[in-house]
């Protein structure tokens, strides 16, 4: 026996249209391509003032 509430609630999740960023195709793709750049570490950039100085 199901509440009224919980037919209400089935009957709205099945006209749901949100994509969910962890359902399969190409948003998916997008979403692991965009997480795994952000987990990327930054290149270590030296400037150049400093090696001038160092050298000298």
């Amino acid at each position: 026996m199901q509440k009224r509430w919980m037919k209400s609630v089935l009957v709205e999740a099945e006209t749901c249209k949100v994509r969910m960023p962890w359902e399969r195709g190409l948003r998916r793709e997008a979403f692991i391509a965009r997480r795994k750049a952000a987990l990327r570490r930054p290149e270590l950039v030296i400037p150049k003032t400093t090696l001038r100085a160092a050298s000298a």
